[in-house]
C-alpha cells in the first residue's frame, strides 16, 4: 500500500490537488509534522491551530519555510482566501480548522485528552477524517469516537509511527499468516520509576528539549500503560496482570520470557500485551507468535530463527510523528485506518496515586505529581469503579487516598464540565446498553 500511496500522492501533486490537513497544535510533535509534510508531495497543511501564534511561527521557521507561506486568520472567510492563494492559514480557534471546507483530515497533536475529545467531535461533525495522536483520549473514549466516525462516514485512526500503530503492523502481519499471538508490545526506552515527578527531571527535559511533565509521563510508566491499553482495545489482547509484567528481557530472550508459565515463561495466558525494560529493544516493537506446525518450525529453523514453538517478530524502530501524515493521506485517499479501537474495549488505563492525597486535592495532568497510569482489564476496572486516566485531570479527591491506591469514583469527583468526561459517560451508557441487550438475547435464547 505504501507504493500505491506514494503514486497517488504524486498524482495529486501533479494535478495540484493535494490532500489538505488541518493540524491542531505546534509543540514538539506538531512541529515535526509541519516539517515532515513540507517535504512530501501531494499533501499540505492548509490550516494550523495554535494557542499562541509565535508557536506556529517557530514551527514554520524550524521547517525551513519562508514567512510568506502563511497568514494569521480569524474567520472562515479569511481562511478560505489564504488557502486558495496557496498559503497556510494560522488560527487560534481549533473550530476554524474543523469547520473549514479546505481541510480533508484533522490531526490532533495537542496531547491534552479533553482537547482531543473536543477536536475529534468537531471534526467528525463537519465530515473530516480524524488522525488521533492523542492516545490518552483514545484509550478513554476511543470506542465512542469510532462509532461516531462510522456514523459520520469518516475515518477515525490513531497515527502511524507511534508504538501502538507500529505494533499493529506486526500484529496484522502475524495474524494474516495464521499464527496465534502470544504477546505484543514494546521496549521501554526510559527507566521505570513509578514515583517520578517533574522537578527531578527538569534538567534532563531541558537537554532533550522536552516538557518535564511529558518526560515524566514516559518515566513513571503512564505512557507505556496507555499505549498497551490502546493495543489491547484494538485487538482483544489483555494485560496478563495489573500493570503487566514488564520484564528485563532482551530481544533474544523475549520469546522465552513472554510465553506461558508451563513453557518456562511468565504468562498465565496466551494473547497479552506487555513490555520489556531491557536495553536493545526500544525504540522497537514486537510480537511473539506460536508456530506449532512442524513444517513451519523446520523452515524457521533453516532461516536461523530458532526451534520454536515461540518466535519474536520485531520492528526495530517507530518514527513517532514523522509517519503521522501517512495516516491522514491513507484516510483521505483510501478510506483506511492504520489503527482504531474495537466496538467494545477490553482494557483500561486506570489511575494510581503517586503519593498520599488528602481530601480536596485537585489533580493536575498526567506526568505531574499526584498520579500515574496503570493498565488493567476493563472487567477489573469496572469492579474497582476506577477512574480512567484520561478523566483524572481536574478531578478532586473526596476521601483520603493512600499512595499506590486506585483513584475511583468513590474517592474522587471528576470534572463533569469537561467534554471528555461527558463523552465517556455516553460511552459507558452505550456499552451498558449493549451488554444488557446481549444478556437479554442470551436469556431469551436459553428459554
Amino acid at each position: 500500500m505504501n507504493g500505491d500511496l506514494a503514486a497517488v500522492l504524486a498524482t495529486r501533486d501533479a494535478s495540484e490537488n493535494p490532500v489538505r490537513v488541518g493540524l491542531i497544535g505546534a509543540g514538539e510533535m506538531g512541529t515535526d509534522i509541519v516539517t515532515q509534510i513540507s517535504l512530501m508531495k501531494g499533501i499540505e497543511i492548509s490550516v494550523l491551530s495554535v494557542l499562541r501564534a509565535e508557536h506556529a511561527f517557530r514551527a514554520i521557521e524550524i521547517a525551513g519555510l519562508s514567512a510568506d507561506t502563511f497568514v494569521v486568520c480569524e474567520t472562515d472567510r479569511s481562511v478560505a482566501s489564504v488557502v486558495e492563494s496557496g498559503r497556510m492559514a494560522i488560527v487560534e480557534d481549533p473550530e476554524l480548522v474543523c469547520s473549514s471546507g479546505y481541510v480533508d483530515a484533522v490531526i490532533d497533536a495537542t496531547g491534552n485528552p479533553n482537547v482531543g475529545a473536543t477536536v475529534a467531535m468537531q471534526a467528525m461533525e463537519n465530515g473530516k477524517h480524524v488522525v488521533m495522536m492523542n492516545v490518552e483520549a483514545d484509550v478513554t473514549i476511543g470506542a465512542y469516537l469510532r462509532r461516531q466516525a462510522d456514523r459520520a462516514g469518516v475515518v477515525y485512526t490513531l497515527g502511524a509511527g507511534d508504538e501502538p500503530s507500529a505494533a499493529m503492523e506486526l500484529i496484522n502481519f502475524v495474524t494474516a499468516l495464521g499464527y496465534p499471538i502470544i504477546a505484543a508490545g514494546k521496549g521501554k526506552n526510559n527507566p521505570l520509576i513509578f514515583d517520578a515527578t517533574p522537578d527531578a527531571y527538569a534538567q534532563e527535559a531541558q537537554r532533550r528539549n522536552m516538557n518535564p511533565r511529558m518526560l515524566v509521563e514516559f518515566v513513571d510508566g503512564s505512557k507505556t500503560m496507555i499505549e498497551m491499553t490502546a493495543i489491547a482495545n484494538a485487538t482483544g489482547l489483555l494485560p496478563d496482570k495489573p500493570g503487566m509484567h514488564g520484564p528485563n528481557a532482551s530481544l533474544d530472550s523475549l520469546h522465552n520470557v513472554l510465553c506461558p508459565k508451563e513453557d518456562g515463561g511468565l504468562l498465565s495466558q496466551k494473547g497479552v500485551v506487555d513490555f520489556t525494560v531491557a536495553e536493545g529493544v526500544a525504540p522497537g516493537v514486537f510480537v511473539i507468535a506460536e508456530l506449532s506446525h512442524p513444517r513451519l518450525r523446520e523452515r524457521m529453523s533453516d532461516l536461523k530463527l530458532g526451534p520454536g514453538p515461540y518466535y519474536t517478530f520485531f520492528r526495530p524502530y517507530h518514527l513517532t510523528s514523522l509517519e503521522v501524515p501517512l495516516s491522514a493521506a491513507s484516510a483521505v485517499l483510501f478510506g483506511t485506518s492504520h489503527m482504531s479501537p474495537m466496538e467494545t474495549p477490553v482494557a483500561e488505563t486506570a489511575t494510581l496515586a503517586k503519593c498520599d492525597l488528602p481530601v480536596g486535592t485537585t489533580l493536575g495532568a498526567t506526568g505531574e505529581t499526584f498520579y500515574r497510569g496503570w493498565a488493567i482489564t476493563r472487567e477489573a476496572s469496572m469492579k474497582r469503579n476506577a477512574i480512567p486516566l484520561g478523566l483524572a485531570q481536574g478531578a478532586i479527591t473526596t476521601r483520603p487516598v493512600t499512595a499506590g491506591d486506585y483513584l475511583t469514583y468513590d474517592n474522587c469527583r471528576v470534572d463533569e464540565g469537561l467534554k471528555i468526561v461527558q463523552l465517556r459517560r455516553l460511552q459507558d451508557k452505550l456499552l451498558d446498553n449493549i451488554a444488557l441487550s446481549f444478556s437479554s438475547t442470551t436469556y431469551a435464547t436459553a428459554l
